[in-house]
């Protein structure tokens, strides 16, 4: 059988650059001239199973306009990241114009099991790179479900508090503040957020990231 994974690598750059056409969010033109935000992520980020106008990024940018923030929200989100791969591509997937990144990474790691120590050294290095780069952060928590062990759970969810505490960058506990579990709220695979949950997951962090932005001179 062909090996297909060059042609895979090539569309997962083009969709992670932005160089695609259908990559691009269609927004609107007054936030061009705001500040930039950029979203580093994974199927969330990218809007998995929902129309291009309900993903996260164009969601954002108008909560962020609701409460009078307009600014340009930018979505670097692929399907199926772990921090290993966020942290591989971030230096391209997030532009030098951005001003503030929400860091939206780890939940791939705990469906594949990935050990609580990698991911941590994965977003240090993340985190690190980011201040380098004189980039405002915002990190987003992930809380893994009890289910797959205390242990694990419990050494997964301290990683985001020690290492915005570590790094000095604003910490958003849990990206699925007023998601949860709630059926209703997610897509029939029980995993992703559907529009609404979106809607919810926007409006709870606009203000937190309109801070961060307000910290910038």
């Amino acid at each position: 059988m062909a090996d297909t994974r060059p042609l895979f690598i090539s569309r997962r750059t083009l969709i992670a650059t932005g160089l695609t056409a259908a990559a691009l969010p269609a927004l609107p033109a007054l936030a061009a001239h705001g500040p930039v935000v950029t979203i580093l992520g994974d199927s969330i980020t990218a809007g998995y199973g929902l129309p291009q106008a309900a993903s996260l990024p164009i969601q954002l940018q108008a909560a962020l306009e609701k409460i009078g923030v307009p600014c340009l929200v930018r979505g670097a989100g692929v399907s199926g990241d772990t921090t290993a791969n966020g942290a591989g591509r971030m230096d391209f997937s997030i532009r030098a114009d951005t001003q503030v990144v929400v860091v939206e990474l780890g939940g791939n790691d705990i469906l594949q099991g990935v050990d609580p120590k990698m991911t941590r050294a994965n977003l240090d290095h993340i985190l690190t790179r980011l201040k380098e780069r004189h980039m405002n952060v915002v990190l987003c928590g992930m809380r893994a479900p009890r289910e797959i062990g205390a242990g694990y759970a419990k050494d997964f969810d301290a990683i985001y508090p020690e290492l915005a505490k570590q790094h000095g960058v604003t910490l958003y506990p849990d990206l699925l503040t007023g998601v949860g579990r709630d059926p209703a709220l997610h897509q029939a695979d029980a995993i992703h957020p559907n529009a609404q949950g979106v809607l919810i997951i926007a409006a709870k962090l606009a203000p937190v990231v309109a801070k961060e932005l307000a910290k910038r001179p």
